[in-house]
This record gives C-alpha cells, sequence and structure tokens, in this order.
C-alpha cells in the first residue's frame, strides 16, 4: 500500500495529512515540502511577525507531532516530476515514491516586478518565513519605505513600516485600493484610514524603474560578492519617489505548473470538481491556492487565496480518502490586519452585485453589503469584528437577508435574532 503523498508544505498539506490521522486513515501518509522549515502559518509573516520575529509562533505543530501521528515530512526536498499513469512523484535529490492518491497542495508564488532595477539589494517581496526575516531585520533600518502594489500583503506591509518610524508611500496601478477585493465605498474609507497613520498613497501610478548606486564589493549575508549599494529611488510616471527599501506584492499566480507537466487540466490553477478532484483523474485533488474549483456562491469556477480556505479544503480532502466525502461547500472569509486597521470580508462578492454601505457605531466602523437577486451574498467590514461574525453565521446558515431588512438594524441585530428560539405560547 502505498497511502496518499501530499506535495507543498503549508496549511494546507497539513490540513490534508492531520485530517487523515484524526478520521482514522491507517494508510502511509508523505508530505513532500520544498522548504526546509517546518509547515507553518504565513498570515502573521506580514503583522505580528514584522515586529518580533522571535516571540511570535507560526509553526502549526512541534516536529512531533508528525512522529507521534506517523507522518512521513520530508523537507527541504521538493518534487520536480509527477507521472499520473504510473502514479508515482520524483524529488530533486532522485528519489521516486509511490502513491495511491497524490494531493497538490502547492500553493502560489509571488508575481514578479517587471520594471527595471527589480533586483537591486533593497528591494524586497514577502511570501516565505525567510523572506519576512529580511524584510523584519530591513524595516530596522529604513526611513523612505515605497510599497508597490495596494493589495492586502502591501497594505499591511505599510502599517508595519509606518509602526517602525519610516515614511511610506504606496503606489498602485489601479485606481484604487484592493480594487479587485473590495467594494469602491470601502475601498475609499480604507484609504482614508491609511492616510491618517501616515501613509502617502498614490493611485492610478505606474512605476518605470527602481534605482539605486552602482556596484557595492562589501561582505554581505552568506559570503562575498557584488551587490548593488542598495535602492535609492523609485521612478514613477507622476515623478520619483526617495527610497531606502522597496517592499512590493503584485499578485500571486498558482504553483501549477507540476500538474501541466503531468497533462493534467490546468488554468490559472490546478481544474478540479466540487469534491477537489482533478476533473480528469480521481486518484489527484488539488486544495488551497493552487485549486480551481465550483463553489455555490459563485458564477464560475474560482481559486481562492486565504487561511480559511486552505484549511478547509484541506479537512474536505482528508475526510474523503478516509470514506467521509462531501461537496466543498464552505463559506469563504478573510481577515486582514493592517496596522489597527482591520478588514474583513465574508462570502463571494461579483461584479454586478447591489452594494450598500453602511456606517457603524464609530467614525472608522463600515460595512458593505452584497445584494445579488435581492439576497445577501458578502459582507465587507472595517473595524468591525461583531458586523463579520453576524455575517458569517447568517450566511453559512443561508439566512435570507433583503436590502430592506438592512434599513434601520445591522446583522448582528439580525443574528440574534434568528438564533433565538421561538417561544411556543
Amino acid at each position: 500500500m502505498t497511502g496518499v503523498v501530499v506535495i507543498g508544505g503549508g496549511q494546507a498539506a497539513f490540513s490534508v495529512a492531520s485530517t487523515l490521522r484524526r478520521t482514522g486513515y491507517a494508510g502511509p501518509v508523505t508530505i513532500l515540502a520544498g522548504e526546509r522549515h517546518l509547515p507553518y502559518q504565513r498570515p502573521p509573516l506580514s503583522k505580528k511577525f514584522l515586529a518580533d520575529p522571535g516571540g511570535t509562533h507560526v509553526d502549526l505543530v512541534p516536529e512531533s507531532y508528525y512522529r507521534e501521528c506517523d507522518i512521513d515530512l520530508r523537507r527541504g526536498d521538493e518534487v520536480v516530476a509527477v507521472d499520473p499513469d504510473g502514479r508515482t512523484v520524483t524529488t530533486r535529490s532522485g528519489s521516486r515514491l509511490g502513491y495511491d492518491h497524490l494531493v497538490f497542495a502547492t500553493g502560489a508564488r509571488n508575481r514578479g516586478l517587471p520594471v527595471p532595477g527589480h533586483d537591486l539589494a533593497g528591494v524586497h517581496c514577502l511570501r516565505s518565513i525567510d523572506d519576512a526575516r529580511e524584510i523584519g531585520a530591513a524595516l530596522g533600518r529604513a526611513r523612505d519605505v515605497v510599497v508597490i502594489g495596494g493589495g492586502f500583503i502591501g497594505l499591511e506591509l505599510a502599517q508595519a513600516a509606518v509602526a517602525r518610524g519610516a515614511r511610506v508611500t504606496v503606489v498602485e496601478l489601479a485606481d484604487r485600493l484592493l480594487a479587485r477585493a473590495l467594494s469602491p465605498h470601502l475601498a475609499g474609507h480604507l484609504r482614508a484610514q491609511h492616510e491618517r497613520t501616515g501613509v502617502q498613497i498614490l493611485t492610478g501610478t505606474t512605476v518605470l524603474a527602481i534605482e539605486g548606486a552602482g556596484p557595492d564589493f562589501s561582505p554581505v549575508k552568506g559570503g562575498g560578492g557584488v551587490v548593488g549599494r542598495g535602492v535609492e529611488r523609485v521612478v514613477t510616471d507622476i515623478g520619483s519617489l526617495p527610497a531606502d527599501l522597496v517592499l512590493y506584492g503584485v499578485g500571486a499566480a498558482p504553483r501549477d505548473e507540476l500538474a501541466r507537466a503531468a497533462g493534467l487540466p490546468v488554468a490559472d490553477g490546478v481544474l478540479v470538481d466540487d469534491h477537489l478532484r482533478s476533473i480528469v483523474d480521481p486518484s489527484v485533488s488539488a486544495v488551497g491556492d493552487c485549486a480551481r474549483h465550483p463553489h455555490p456562491l459563485a458564477a464560475g469556477l474560482v481559486r481562492l487565496e486565504s487561511a480559511q480556505n486552505a484549511t478547509d479544503q484541506g479537512v474536505l480532502v482528508g475526510r474523503r480518502l478516509a470514506g467521509r466525502p462531501g461537496a466543498y461547500e464552505s463559506l469563504p472569509w478573510f481577515f486582514s490586519d493592517q496596522g489597527a486597521i482591520k478588514l474583513q470580508i465574508a462570502g463571494l462578492r461579483a461584479d454586478g452585485d447591489e452594494i450598500r454601505v453602511v456606517a457603524g457605531d464609530r467614525p472608522d466602523r463600515w460595512g458593505a453589503y452584497a445584494f445579488r437577486a435581492g439576497s445577501l451574498v458578502a459582507v465587507e467590514t472595517l473595524n468591525w469584528p461583531a458586523e463579520h461574525l453576524a455575517a458569517r453565521r447568517l450566511l453559512e446558515r443561508r439566512v435570507p437577508v433583503s436590502p430592506a431588512e438592512l434599513t434601520d438594524t445591522t446583522l448582528t441585530a439580525l443574528a440574534r435574532v434568528a438564533s433565538t428560539p421561538a417561544v411556543t405560547p
């Protein structure tokens, strides 16, 4: 019996393996992780970890857990080839493993920054724990920080830099922050809150180049060599910005090249059905950032990048392989702590949805409610955790909420009424 092989060492991979053991699967379970670290949480890397890497615990479980649960965790030896016909995978070291079922949990990679100077010293993006350590050290020295990209990671990094005393400018190509994720009105309120912390935000602005001084022959970390002295400015279509540190986050692409090379269907992610199985090979599944799948709240296939999605999809596949199948219908939800600003989203909004924006009980609290065919499908909140939790409860239970019901009340109040048992006279 060759068992289950999971490619990837992140939250989705861990969720598959741990669920298999929790649900009584007795066969071999192997995790093939490209990184040498234990599987860890990524969300804290752009938040608390930057301020306190020594005091922020990110490992999902101790190393002993894998031994105690008989999970073969192989670190630092990434998979380089998959043979679906022979049901084998090959790693960079030349190891070849057979499988009864293969799970792609390969995650996503950062999109590159296609401008001259992107490889200068002092230019960083964030994906791994090693990236976070480098950025944290650099923030301790930086005075002028330019963040390229006004998405979740970019805004979290901007607030981390402000907290370290830097002057910060965010440069975003689109005409508003989080253009693909947030409704326009809430994006405007989010921008205002960042600007009140001192962040300069330039939207509708194109980065043309990153410039710095010439070569430097001084010793560098990890050995000698020639490196750039460091970034000095970011050139945009509206002028130059001083910068001694550039951080960028311009989107992510799924790591689906192994599946593509193996002849499995991919289209911005590994294509899977509602049980997260490959649409052509039932011995293959995909979970997390690399999976493109149907969802009841989506008009077509979606690919979701969040810790909640990675965990829930891993649980679903683990249960299915242990004999407890089910379709993936978990409510998507997401949070982003940007300094003191808390952005939370529940559900899936689509273009064409009717949006209602409501002010909360404090000046910094806002909610945006998306309705489709007269029914609530998604909620975005700023600094309003109770309303977010209420939205999740109502959406998960599929309690119908119409625009008229939000005229004089909140979801928090509606959820309280919905959870109150009826009184029999």
